[in-house]
């Protein structure tokens, strides 16, 4: 009889346990599926424009446009290092009322930053002409409700809400739409309508934001804000701005060294991948958090997270490479970017490759920004931009925009190497101090500044304000 009830409830243990983690997988898949959702209505939101423009105008000015694109992607990235960084790694898994707190500095620091770098913008227009000078001042008037909107979208995930996040970039399409159509009736083919018209159509998106979230944004604690998670901001700020500077001087340095038509192909290539970033900028939106909650649990489990994103991006991003090279002469090319595609072609190959090198590293990246390791985190950004500044220039020097591309591919090839060494280094420190409690309660002798090493940086410094603890991992 007893043996009957210890079989009933170890069954009914099994039962719990399997229905628990159907729980848990349940709830993954749906923030994964409004990860993608959100980030495919975001990506065709740009990709529209960009396309848009392809089909509309000359390369030059396709080449002044890119400048302007490429300028607010790096403008962007800062704002999320200083900003939604430290909000994600934070504040992922916290009550509304922690994450309300948490969101009005958040997103009040993205609309300074978006101010002041529309200033920026402003100012380097004086120093340019023509149609790049018309492409910057539309840039600058509307960097503050870009930045913003963007700052919505983070903070909804980080609270588990994505459907809020979808909501809000499907606002910023339905408003760009009929934008569009003015621009076409009125045969409004300058490069200044087009940004100027996709960023007020952010703006819209912006102001909505807030009352989804029930939110005004403080600006005057933008100060505040970077002060209290400097130790994670900064450093996040410098990481996105060097992987982002990288991309933008190689950008510069293709129209320097080769011209701004080059320029333009180079962007119809980028534009080619774009479906595909769609699928790895939604896993990017949602990962953080994730695996923050991961090793919550433990660091098994994160270690098991981290392998995930990177396995299922680079299949997905060769099968789309692979799609790419067979579709693009028999007739797609020329369908999506009208004569422009041919020049593109050939930057398709080594730019796969690079996709396919920037996927493996995407776990490694998860994983570090999830522990809070933001000083292994720059080191690892700053070596693979200069790899990847130095492989372009040299590039560009030898074969023109397609020694560039490949010249970047090779050294996105030693990044894989970069981050998942400091992934692997990040979790032996953390792992340190355990062990050498256990060598101090054997009786040897324990050295705490020696031992540490550098998991102190993993340790989130109090932040009380917000209404919780100092704690490994957000909390």
């Amino acid at each position: 009889m007893a043996a009957e009830a210890d079989t009933h409830l170890q069954s009914r243990l099994g039962r719990s346990r399997t229905a628990a983690l159907y729980r848990l997988l349940d709830k993954k898949a749906r923030r994964l599926g409004w990860g993608l959702v959100d980030q495919a209505v975001s990506s065709l939101t740009n990709f529209a424009i960009v396309l848009y423009v392809a089909r509309s105008v000359d390369a030059a000015q396709f080449g002044a446009f890119s400048l302007a694109y490429t300028t607010y992607g790096f403008l962007l990235s800062a704002s999320r290092g200083l900003a939604s960084g430290p909000l994600q790694v934070r504040f992922s898994g916290k009550d509304v009322s922690v994450w309300r707190r948490a969101t009005r500095d958040c997103t009040g620091n993205a609309a300074v930053s978006g101010v002041i770098a529309g200033l920026g913008a402003l100012a380097t227009a004086m120093a340019l002409h023509g149609t790049a000078r018309m492409a910057f001042i539309a840039l600058g008037l509307m960097l503050p409700g870009l930045l913003l909107q963007d700052s919505w979208r983070y903070a909804f995930f980080t609270l588990g809400r994505g459907s809020q996040a979808f909501l809000n970039d499907f606002i910023w399409a339905l408003a760009l739409l009929p934008a569009l159509a003015a621009l076409r009736v009125t045969h409004s083919h300058q490069v200044f309508w087009f940004v100027l018209v996709w960023g007020a159509a952010a703006n819209v998106a912006a102001v909505a934001g807030m009352w989804q979230a029930r939110v005004i944004p403080n600006p005057a604690q933008a100060w505040a804000w970077v002060r209290q998670h400097g130790d994670l901001g900064a450093r996040y700020l410098a990481e996105y701005t060097f992987i982002n500077g990288a991309s933008q001087l190689r950008t510069y340095a293709v129209g320097i060294i080769v011209g701004l038509a080059a320029v333009g192909y180079l962007q119809a290539a980028n534009t080619l991948m774009g479906p595909f970033m769609v699928i790895y900028l939604a896993m990017t939106l949602v990962t953080v958090p994730e695996a923050v909650r991961a090793l919550h649990r433990s660091q098994r489990s994160l270690r098991l997270f981290c392998m995930f994103p990177s396995a299922a991006l680079a299949v997905i991003g060769l099968a789309w490479g692979v799609f790419l090279l067979v579709a693009l002469p028999r007739g797609f090319g020329a369908w999506l970017l009208g004569s422009i595609w041919k020049p593109a072609y050939p930057l398709v190959l080594p730019m796969m490759i690079t996709v396919i090198w920037l996927c493996i590293s995407a776990g490694a990246t998860t994983g570090l920004h999830a522990l809070g390791a933001a000083p292994r985190s720059l080191r690892a950004s700053l070596i693979v931009s200069v790899l990847s500044i130095g492989g372009s220039l040299a590039g560009s020097f030898a074969a023109g925009v397609s020694g560039a591309v490949w010249g970047v591919a090779i050294g996105t090839w030693v990044g894989v190497l970069v981050w998942w060494w400091e992934m692997s280094a990040a979790l032996r420190e953390l792992n340190a101090p355990r062990r050498a409690r256990g060598r101090h309660r054997r009786g040897g002798r324990l050295n705490p500044s020696r031992e540490m090493g550098d998991v102190r940086t993993y340790r989130h410094r109090d932040v009380g304000k917000y209404g919780h603890p100092d704690g490994l991992g957000g909390g």
